[in-house]
């Protein structure tokens, strides 16, 4: 489990690799990366390091960013790039990096680590490094009086005598290597003008991982104690409140009729305020993996939608296992199963409601408050209430909309179960 600001999760370093791992699995033709190794040990760095290197020999192009390697992790990078305030110092291999700045007079003077050498000479310090003589010479041509003729160069002349030397050896060589095109395959050519969107894999593939990540990360939601209480302690107060009813008596009918009203009405309520957080909630994410073209978008929604259907229903089992029986309702399976059976259908019904809504206003606060007058709405017109609900008829014609909700729906047919 990742975690997050509530919830503790996997350390940083786990983290990073989860990052990492996301990036890899749609098997990117070029992979950019900020510091993969900050924050990690020095066995788990190079073994991130040495996974991304055999991402490269397998054809990939990794670039990457890193702060005070050490010498092994150094060594395992095909191409340097250094940069000292934002000017470039140095392009090439890394295994002639310290062969170009020893051929410009900069030696390390003890033996130490070459990242190490190199970010201190893109920084300007130049303690434990030789002094090129032309930049000595540079500073006592502007050092003229004596006391300052000792002094070392500043980290200014030291960055612009860094940038003077590899514009003049370096730059024009490179650049004319890059100008030269690679020839490319013809199969390389095809992919590059296909128009056809490349996938990973297959649609099944995305909507099974899918719908196994959506398994696990909501279980804990779904089951957590909080929810088990209130769900378990709802259906024992009813059971309580309607012990055994009479269903032989008018009055008896009447006090079951509402606590199958309430049934459905609970059972509308729960699942659209549940189904309403589910794509503001993961609007970053989706948009992430997206640009990413990780999955289909016809993949994933079927697969959240599916993934929350196993879970809202193991509730609503329990919660009828206890009130049915306590309240003594037809004794028959088959009117058992057909009250489970509407209050499945009518958690399905509000679960696409939630995420009718909630992904149409991307606002939980706006989401919350429309799906609380829309449901009201369905309350009020359920039946149980007002009897007789007033059909809406368009004036000039001959048609008439009836005001069925699924609440009424819901609660007609478990009175006539």
């Amino acid at each position: 489990m990742i975690g997050g600001p509530f919830v503790r999760g996997v350390s940083g370093g786990e983290r990073k690799r989860v990052c990492i791992g996301n990036e890899i699995i749609i098997n990117p033709s070029i992979l950019f990366l900020d510091e993969p190794t900050s924050g990690l040990d020095s066995t788990t760095a190079l073994k991130t390091v040495q996974l991304l290197q055999d991402m490269a020999v397998g054809g990939k192009t990794v670039v990457t960013t890193i702060h005070q390697p050490s010498s092994r992790l150094f060594h395992k990078f095909d191409k340097l790039i250094l940069l000292g305030k934002g000017s470039l110092l140095y392009f090439g291999k890394s295994s002639e990096a310290m062969l170009y700045f020893s051929s410009i007079g900069c030696n390390p003077l003890i033996a130490m680590n070459p990242a190490e050498f190199l970010l201190d000479l893109a920084n300007g310090n130049i303690n434990d490094v030789s002094v090129p003589s032309e930049l000595e010479d540079k500073v006592q041509i502007g050092n003229s009086d004596a006391g300052k003729r000792n002094r070392k160069p500043s980290p200014a002349a030291v960055h612009e005598y860094l940038v003077e030397a590899y514009e003049t050896r370096v730059a024009d060589k490179e650049k004319k290597k890059l100008m030269v095109p690679t020839p490319l395959d013809e199969e390389v050519k095809a992919k590059v003008s296909s128009q056809k969107r490349q996938w990973g894999a297959s649609w099944w593939q995305q909507y099974t991982i899918l719908f196994c990540r959506g398994i696990k990360e909501r279980r804990h939601d779904y089951f957590s104690w909080l929810r088990i209480t209130q769900v378990l302690s709802t259906a024992i107060i009813l059971g309580l409140l309607w012990w055994k009813s009479d269903s032989n008596s008018l009055k008896g009918l009447q006090d079951q009729a509402g606590l199958l009203f309430f049934i459905a009405v609970f059972w509308g309520f729960f699942p659209v305020f549940t189904a309403i957080f589910t794509f503001p909630q993961e609007k970053a994410m989706l948009s992430k993996e997206r640009a990413a073209d990780m999955y289909r978008l016809s993949a994933y929604f079927l697969a959240r939608t599916t993934s929350d259907l196993p879970l809202d229903l193991i509730l609503p089992v329990l919660f009828l296992l206890v009130v049915y029986f306590m309240a003594g309702l037809r004794m028959s399976v088959a009117s058992f199963f057909l009250t489970m059976l509407t209050v499945f259908l009518s958690i399905i019904a509000a679960q696409g409601l939630g995420l009718a809504i909630g992904a149409t206003l991307m606002d939980l606060k706006r989401a919350t408050t429309l799906a609380s007058v829309t449901v009201m709405t369905f309350m009020l017109a359920g039946g149980y209430f007002v009897k007789k609900s007033p059909d809406i008829c368009i004036p000039g014609s001959a048609i008439c909309l009836s005001t069925t909700t699924p609440i009424s729906s819901s609660s007609r047919f478990n009175i006539n179960t």
